[in-house]
């Protein structure tokens, strides 16, 4: 069994633009404790501001009543006891003390000597005793350490081999490491140090953060730091669904990380910090699980040639088959299976000449818009059940933003004007009052995307994707037009006709 201490709410919190409110970080706390099992939890740095000071007391004051707060570390610093002190105070019994792994920094930043340096440590854990708080020991800078001054990280680990530290923590402080020497410096501590318990931190510089956690990993280290969507200083830490995949696939280690809810603490702290998942983060990106071209949809029908261990299912996900001009009938039957329709040959032949059709042309087509393409292209029966007759939207400085819609359900028509806080608001809430009049469910708006393409052409077309949850369902549907309120609205009559044949 390796450790994993998730530092999303410290280190993740360095990431440029990102600060979690008070609410944010006490319920990240609880999802990644409750929800995903990880070991420890990382929470803020002591001495930060008193806003962080009442958080952490809050956080703690939790933990403390949920029988886990010896999970919950705060970083602290080698100043005699004024850390300690801000650490106690705010409830918290474990406290991460950053100390100088490479001696540039003691002397340079510190400007004073190994020896100053070590007696200042002891110092913080007889303060540390006192006060009953346990200490792990940060080595920062310890990856430079271990290139140019090998003699200082063996001076300090040997006076403080026989302490009270609990866990001497490894950090890859700039991300200057690689996987061959990752191994070779960690297997040298343990080597030297085998009685004692060591953690990697790996930054991801080079894009190898995760690669280094599998060699330290593959070393020995008993414990691993991670971020939620791989958030943290410049590039980021190692990413926590990915180090978890590849320790429990690639090293065959167990971890206690519950891997089906990976993805909704993942989306959690997208929604909370601000920075959105590329679509092509392993594990968590919303293409992951998506096949794009024919002959691997064809070959998931044939015993599955396609797919690797990486099954969504284990992370609460599920396969797609994306539609576009590379996507051949294979792909197209994979989704019209899940909405359950049935075509002939013929049939599936016009379909994919649309879809081809509308590749070429750079238009996203989605499960959802199936339907519609049938409709189309077969001349069925319109798939349309609602439809907006026309809307008006009204924009003036120092003025609420008003709406006025009116909406055709089923034949009949209905109207009603709304203010808000922005046009589309306004309009949702023109639209909002005539379902709540008519007593029709409504689902919840769970993420908003516009997208414009690069180069500043101002007739440029605009797409909305937004996200919406009903009945327990997660969906997206997307809208396209010049006006960026305008490709909205079109997702969310998109959206409208999709309930209104679930119901």
């Amino acid at each position: 069994m390796i450790e994993i201490m998730d530092t999303t709410l410290r280190d993740g919190e360095q990431t440029r633009g990102v600060s979690f409110a008070s609410t944010e970080k006490l319920h990240i706390t609880r999802l990644l404790i409750e929800d995903l099992h990880v070991d420890r939890v990382e929470i803020a740095s002591a001495k930060v501001s008193n806003g962080e000071y009442d958080t952490v007391k809050r956080v703690a004051e939790w933990a403390a009543n949920n029988h886990c707060l010896d999970r919950i570390e705060v970083l602290g610093f080698v100043d005699g006891s004024v850390s300690l002190e801000w650490v106690k105070n705010a409830g918290c019994k474990v406290m991460n003390l950053l100390c100088k792994g490479s001696l540039k920094h003691c002397k340079e930043q510190l400007k004073k000597t190994p020896e100053q340096h070590l007696a200042d440590i002891k110092k913080v854990l007889v303060e540390a005793e006192l006060r009953h708080i346990s200490i792990n020991m940060y080595l920062e800078d310890w990856s430079n350490g271990m290139q140019h001054s090998q003699d200082y990280v063996f001076f300090l680990m040997d006076e403080l081999k026989n302490t009270s530290i609990r866990r001497f923590m490894l950090p890859d402080t700039l991300g200057v490491l690689n996987p061959i020497n990752t191994h070779a410096f960690c297997q040298q501590m343990m080597d030297r140090y085998p009685e004692l318990h060591f953690d990697f931190h790996a930054h991801n510089d080079y894009d190898l953060a995760v690669g280094n956690v599998f060699s330290a990993a593959h070393a020995g280290v008993k414990g691993i730091h991670t971020t939620v969507n791989g958030l943290g200083e410049r590039a980021g830490n190692a990413s926590l669904a990915s180090v978890v995949a590849t320790l429990h696939d690639q090293l065959n280690m167990r971890t206690n990380i519950v891997e089906d809810n990976l993805n909704k603490v993942s989306y959690f702290v997208q929604s909370y910090s601000g920075v959105r998942i590329p679509c092509t983060q392993p594990i968590i990106g919303d293409n992951v699980f998506t096949q794009c071209a024919g002959i691997h949809a064809d070959g998931d029908n044939k015993n599955n040639l396609y797919c690797n261990d990486l099954l969504p299912e284990r992370f609460g996900r599920f396969r797609e088959y994306a539609l576009g001009k590379t996507s051949g009938k294979s792909n197209i039957r994979k989704n019209l299976e899940v909405i359950g329709v049935a075509l002939d040959e013929e049939s599936m032949r016009k379909i994919t000449d649309r879809i081809i059709e509308l590749g070429d042309k750079k238009e996203i087509v989605t499960q959802d818009d199936l339907p519609y393409i049938i409709s189309d292209v077969l001349h069925t029966e319109s798939a349309e059940k609602i439809r907006i007759i026309n809307y008006a939207l009204s924009l003036t400085q120092g003025l609420r933003p008003t709406a006025t819609v009116r909406i055709e359900i089923e034949g009949k028509e209905y109207e009603e004007t709304a203010p808000g806080d922005g046009q589309y608001h306004a309009f949702s809430k023109a639209l909002w009052k005539i379902y709540n009049h008519l007593g029709k469910p409504k689902p919840a708006l769970t993420d908003y995307n516009v997208s414009i393409p690069p180069g500043g052409r101002t007739d440029a077309l605009v797409q909305t994707t937004i996200a919406w949850n009903f009945n327990g369902k997660d969906f997206k549907t997307r809208g396209l037009d010049v006006d960026q309120t305008g490709s909205a609205i079109k997702a969310t009559v998109k959206m409208l006709n999709m309930i209104e044949n679930i119901n």
